[in-house]
């Protein structure tokens, strides 16, 4: 008796047909888990780079299902596709380091059911390819939202969510247009070219983590440096800025991230390299006298920062300022000096470059 062939033309549009019913559905589903990702990751404080979420296409989930199955070409590699295609929805977290990534997936461990967690880094490494890692979870709703009206409609749904860091990210988008996924079939020099940058990207993810943590160390140690009053050597930065005037002038939460950005910028220009210089330029000037002598009240923090530095320089900050190039402001400061005299304020003449805390910083 001869073999039935099995009808992959009918078999594609009879699945294509149910999940045209049902793709709706699906595409509430992914922002639905869109929206639960991004308030669980706020709420855990948790800063990625993206939360992306999308429905496998029509034409996507056709192809996928009229594929034969590869142990048998003559036979469906999908029996029942609607339910046995698991990535019909999926959702996407891309961080931008690998420190991370633990934290995302702890966040996905929490608000959904994980039916499934896998390492692709260890599964494709044996695999024999190269460069591409991510975190791969198949999720469902959690049982306490699925109870709730606006959820129960997602009940038993699957959805595949990913996590990865945006270089390995970079990657996987250039990977669609590499041919070769095999070691086995690579040529050698093509073969040596992908591990060199697989390793690449790998040193540069890392380093970026190395390059925050090293960050975050030293804005600790320099704040606490400034609540100690060991200001030797501290280097300028907005931070650390922000943490010796709020000690010295009082804390002032009208000035933004960016304003001790620029004051820090100033500062860098003005010739000083450590706390210390500044701590040294103002010693012996009341910043509140000096406010009032030019304005006539208190000014804000940074406006009394400025002034006194003003004072404590005189000509070397009127012609080193950044602003001190056009003319126009140059003018100004000197007016402010006079205006000082007159309002009996001392004007030094603080030289940051001649200091020895600048020469020990430049060495």
């Amino acid at each position: 008796m001869e073999e039935r062939l099995f009808d992959f033309d009918g078999h594609r549009e009879l699945a294509l047909a149910q999940f045209r019913e049902v793709r709706g559905l699906y595409e509430d589903l992914v922002e639905t888990v869109k929206r639960v990702l991004r308030d669980a990751l706020t709420a855990a404080n948790v800063t990625v780079h993206s939360v992306e979420a999308r429905v496998k296409s029509l034409d996507s989930f056709a192809n996928k299902a009229s594929k034969p199955s590869p142990l048998n070409l003559s036979e469906p590699n999908y029996r029942d596709p609607l339910k046995d295609i698991t990535d019909l929805a999926a959702a996407r977290v891309i961080t931008f380091l690998p420190g991370v990534v633990e934290q995302v997936c702890r966040c996905i461990e929490s608000e959904f059911v994980v039916l499934e967690k896998t390492d692709k880094s260890e599964e494709l490494m044996d695999e024999g390819r190269f460069g591409y890692q991510s975190i791969h979870f198949l999720v469902q709703m959690a049982e306490d939202r699925i109870r709730l009206p606006e959820y129960k409609r997602f009940s038993g749904l699957i959805l595949e969510l990913q996590v990865r860091t945006i270089l390995q990210h970079a990657w996987a988008e250039m990977e669609h247009d590499i041919q070769y996924k095999s070691a086995s079939v690579i040529p050698v020099a093509i073969r040596r070219r992908f591990i060199a940058l697989a390793g690449m990207l790998e040193i540069a993810d890392r380093e970026f983590q190395a390059l925050q943590e090293e960050d975050s160390e030293l804005r600790n140690k320099a704040r606490t440096s400034v609540e100690s009053g060991y200001l030797y050597g501290v280097e300028i930065t907005p931070d650390s800025l922000k943490a010796y005037l709020d000690k010295e002038l009082g804390a002032d939460g009208r000035q933004t991230d960016f304003s001790y950005q620029i004051s820090a910028q100033h500062l860098r220009k003005l010739g000083f390299a450590s706390l210390e210089q500044i701590d040294e330029c103002l010693c012996g000037y009341d910043n509140g006298a000096v406010s009032r002598a030019l304005w006539g009240n208190r000014q804000g923090q940074l406006s009394r920062f400025e002034d006194t530095l003003l004072a404590a320089m005189g000509e070397v900050y009127a012609t080193r300022h950044p602003w001190a190039k056009e003319k126009t402001w140059e003018n100004i400061f000197r007016e402010r000096l006079k205006k000082l005299e007159k309002g009996r304020i001392k004007i030094g003449a603080y030289d940051p470059l001649l200091s020895k805390d600048s020469a020990i910083q430049q060495a």
